[in-house]
C-alpha cells in the first residue's frame, strides 16, 4: 500500500487530507511538528510527503532541506504564505510541487497522484539511452557520467529521459510540464526553469546541454564532448 506522510500543526487540515487521501486507498500517517515529522520521514518510509512550511517548532523549507539530505522521496509543500519567493526557494531546495493554502482536497489528490505516478515510471518506459559520456537506464532509475553514478531527484531524472529521448528537438515549457508533471499539474513554467537548473549543475563532463531558447523552450545538445 502506497504510504503518505502530512506534516501540519493544523488539525482540522490534517483530518482533511487524511480523509481524502484515505479514500483514495493511501496509507497516511501524520505528525504536528517538524521533530516529529523528520523522525517518521524515516521510520514509516513514506512514498511520498505532504510538507507545510509553517510547523510551530522549525520552518518547513528547512525540513526539506534536511529531508533531501538522505532522501529522495517526493515532497509536495503547502503554505498559507501566497508569496512567488515560497514556492521558488521551496522547489529550489527540491518540493516536487507547491500548493496554498486553503486549497481543494480533489486538487491536492490529483496533485498527489500525479507525482506518484511520474516518480514510478512503468515498464513500457524500460530502455537505454547513450550521448556522450552520459548513459540513462530508464528502467533502473540510474543515470551514469563517465561510469560513475550520478544521484538525481525523481522529477530531475524524468525531466532528463524526456530530454535524452528528444535531442535536439525544441521542447516547449508547456509540454515539459505535462510529460513530466502530468496533464492535472496545475503549477506554472518557472517550476520546469528551476528544475532545468538544477539538471544542468549535474550534467558537467557529460558531453551534454540544455540550451535555453528565450521565449520558446530547452533543447538537449551534445557538446562534443566524449
Amino acid at each position: 500500500m502506497t504510504k503518505i506522510l502530512v506534516v501540519d500543526d493544523e488539525t482540522n487540515i490534517v483530518e482533511l487530507e487524511k480523509l481524502y487521501l484515505r479514500r483514495e486507498g493511501y496509507q497516511v500517517e501524520s505528525a504536528g511538528n517538524a521533530a516529529d515529522g523528520l523522525a517518521l520521514s524515516t521510520s514509516f518510509s513514506p512514498d511520498l510527503i505532504i510538507l507545510d512550511i509553517m510547523l510551530p517548532d522549525r520552518d518547513g523549507l528547512e525540513v526539506c532541506k534536511q529531508i533531501r539530505t538522505n532522501s529522495n522521496v517526493p515532497i509536495l509543500m503547502l503554505s498559507a504564505r501566497r508569496e512567488d519567493i515560497d514556492r521558488i526557494v521551496g522547489l529550489e531546495l527540491g518540493a516536487d510541487d507547491y500548493m496554498t493554502k486553503p486549497f481543494n482536497p480533489h486538487e491536492m489528490v490529483s496533485r498527489v497522484k500525479a507525482i506518484l505516478r511520474r516518480s514510478r515510471p512503468g515498464p513500457a518506459e524500460a530502455q537505454s539511452i547513450k550521448l556522450n559520456n552520459m548513459s540513462i537506464d530508464i528502467a533502473k532509475h540510474e543515470v551514469k557520467i563517465a561510469d560513475k553514478e550520478v544521484s538525481l531527484r525523481a522529477k530531475e531524472f524524468a525531466l532528463l529521459s524526456v530530454f535524452a529521448q528528444n535531442p535536439g528537438i525544441v521542447l516547449s515549457r508547456e509540454r515539459l510540464l505535462t510529460q513530466v508533471w502530468g496533464y492535472d499539474f496545475y503549477g506554472e513554467t518557472r517550476t520546469v526553469d528551476v528544475h532545468v537548473n538544477h539538471l544542468r549543475d549535474k550534467l558537467a563532463g557529460s558531453g551534454v546541454d540544455i540550451e535555453t531558447l528565450r521565449g520558446t523552450g530547452y533543447k538537449l545538445v551534445l557538446t562534443g564532448a566524449g
